[in-house]
């Protein structure tokens, strides 16, 4: 393999383990101020970032005007709500417990080709989804399935965790059309830039401006991590690898997220690693396996 084959390896790698610890910078920074905060300071750095990858790369080109609302919509969805949802989900929810269920994202994946764009599903991929959901109900009830049958799935936010994996596979299936024709940094750019608009709109309306002043230096650090690396390097680099290798192949490198938030967790935050988080994330990756293979 030469040296410019191994790069979008390496790039997918890159991002999967800077997401992994994105959920315990999250969870620092929201001991300090809400999650809209989070949001809007985290695209407002990674913005900057995007920038200037944009600006060295000489990619940059107004969009055309059948894009304004496709781009909008990508980052309503991709930024704004799918933010949300994590960034108040993981009030919460364990970091290790949401990065399990966000691994399920390339099942939701394979449904969503299976209910709109009439993809075949063998009997493999079934077992494999059937697999992964159990892997879940395994992480969130912490090996107790007689909770989940009683009507509660783990804490309150880990339902809010489940519905941004459902989300970010729209975002994926429906990003595929412009990077065929848009640089991956462009893309992104724009894609983030409508986002932190609409969090602008939310952050301005409810007065949160006031809550920046509260930041503690862990916070401080919580939040440029999220910003310059999560939201700038990551999305570059992830945008990148999807643009050259198949969705499946870069899918497959989101198997790397889970283990590294799990890790980062114990030493950072001292959540546990119990035997059902152990054996219901090895549930789950098998299960996206299968429907990946």
């Amino acid at each position: 393999m030469t040296k410019s084959n191994l790069l979008p390896y390496l790039e997918a790698t890159f991002a999967a383990t800077v997401w992994g610890a994105s959920f315990i910078a999250t969870k620092v920074a929201l001991n300090d101020v809400s999650p809209i905060t989070i949001v809007w300071l985290r695209f407002g750095m990674g913005l900057l970032v995007l920038g200037a990858a944009v600006a060295l790369r000489k990619q940059f080109s107004m969009p055309k005007k059948n894009e304004w609302g496709y781009f909008a919509l990508l980052g309503f969805l991709g930024i704004t709500f799918h933010q949300w949802l994590q960034s108040n989900g993981l009030q919460t929810s364990e970091a290790g417990t949401t990065a399990w269920i966000v691994a399920t994202t390339p099942v939701f994946m394979a449904l969503l080709g299976w209910l709109i764009l009439k993809e075949g599903l063998s009997p493999v991929k079934i077992f494999g989804i059937a697999l992964a959901f159990f892997g879940v109900l395994l992480v969130v009830s912490d090996g107790d399935l007689g909770s989940i049958s009683i009507g509660k799935f783990g804490a309150p936010g880990d339902s809010l965790i489940l519905v941004s994996a459902i989300n970010w596979a729209v975002v994926s299936v429906l990003s595929r059309r412009g990077l065929k024709t848009i640089s991956a940094s462009l893309f992104v750019f724009y894609m983030m830039l409508f986002g932190w608009l609409f969090t602008s709109a939310l952050f301005i309306a409810n007065g949160l401006y006031t809550e920046v002043p509260a930041l503690t230096f862990n916070g401080w650090l919580g939040v440029t991590f999220l910003g310059v690396f999560c939201s700038g390097l990551a999305y570059i680099a992830w945008y990148d690898a999807l643009q050259t290798l198949t969705t499946a192949s870069t899918g497959a490198f989101l198997y790397i997220e889970p283990l590294i938030a799990m890790i980062v967790a114990f030493f950072v935050l001292g959540e546990a690693i119990t035997p059902a988080s152990l054996v219901g994330g090895g549930v789950i990756l098998l299960g996206v396996w299968l429907v990946n293979k």
